[in-house]
């Protein structure tokens, strides 16, 4: 093989994120050619609606696996937290790297913290999952909606329509902005999305990607990856319902903690596991049902 064909959304973080992994394969294949192709998905059509009514999961992936399905590209580049938890048949992940800093953070204009917004603050995010937990944990707060790349936002807040945005580290690091961060939330505020900061090289299960990129695969990022997304399956959570789920791999021991809320985060279930890494997706499940026990087939079903 002396070309690869690489698929990718268009945005400026899907292309940080495709273009890095594109470096990293030339890198370790001086030989090997690797060709970025830019592919719209439903999600980018639509930037101005919520991504529930837009279709939830999925919409910013379809597109993609289906290029990758009719063999137009060999593999895909995704922000894995946008890459539905059951797969197409004939694909898979093929690689998970070395994931990014995972918190959700606060950005301000002048780099305050939550604790100093003043009462009846407006934050804006995108985020079901965001929403609930900021007003489980600060009733006073104002939450607005808000569409659009890293970029579109942060000119959204420097105009004035918000007080603050709540949004991904790992976003803002990977385009350059880390330097707007505010405040990175502790799992105490904001439990982060699933598989938020990891990336996921999806492509066809004949085996090929798999080994060709075995340098770039992460052993701890897919332990945890596994357990969150084993945990969002079992709950069968999407983007209706605010779910969140961070596992943190140390060696051999796997530890965990997620949520399910109502979106006005009037109703909050939280609950901690710790098991081995190497039984990741059982780990998932086994907090998943303890957030059952504790009343979240409540919150699902109002969903």
């Amino acid at each position: 093989m002396n070309r690869l064909r690489m698929g990718s959304r268009g945005s400026m973080l899907a292309l940080a994120q495709s273009n890095w992994v594109k470096g990293q394969i030339e890198a370790h294949y001086p030989d090997l050619q690797v060709e970025l192709s830019i592919i719209k998905t439903s999600g980018d059509q639509f930037i101005d609606r919520p991504i529930a009514a837009v279709g939830g999961k999925g919409v910013f992936t379809k597109e993609i696996e289906d290029a990758l399905l009719n063999r137009t590209i060999d593999l895909a580049v995704h922000s894995m937290k946008d890459l539905p938890t059951e797969l197409p048949a004939g694909l898979h992940i093929a690689a998970v790297p070395v994931r990014e800093d995972c918190r959700d953070v606060l950005v301000t204009k002048d780099n305050l913290k939550l604790a100093e917004l003043r009462r009846g603050a407006r934050l804006a995010t995108g985020s079901l999952r965001r929403q609930a937990q900021l007003l489980h944990y600060r009733g006073d707060l104002v939450i607005t909606p808000i569409r659009g790349n890293v970029d579109t936002r942060l000119r959204k807040l420097d105009q004035g329509e918000a007080d603050g945005l709540i949004m991904a580290a790992a976003g803002l690091k990977r385009i350059g902005r880390g330097e707007r961060i505010g405040e990175y939330l502790a799992d105490e505020v904001c439990v982060s999305a699933v598989a938020q900061g990891a990336l996921a090289i999806e492509a066809r299960d004949d085996g090929a990607v798999r080994e060709l990129l075995r340098f770039l695969h992460d052993d701890g990022a897919e332990a945890e990856t596994l357990a969150e997304r084993a945990l969002l399956r079992r709950l069968s959570g999407g983007c209706h319902v605010p779910v969140g789920a961070r596992a943190r791999a140390a060696g051999s021991i796997l530890e965990m903690i997620a949520i399910v809320a109502s979106p006005d985060g009037a109703t909050l279930c939280k609950g901690k596991l710790a098991g081995a890494t190497d039984d990741a997706e059982n780990l998932g499940i086994a907090l998943a049902e303890e957030l059952r026990r504790q009343g979240a087939d409540k919150i699902l079903a109002a969903s």
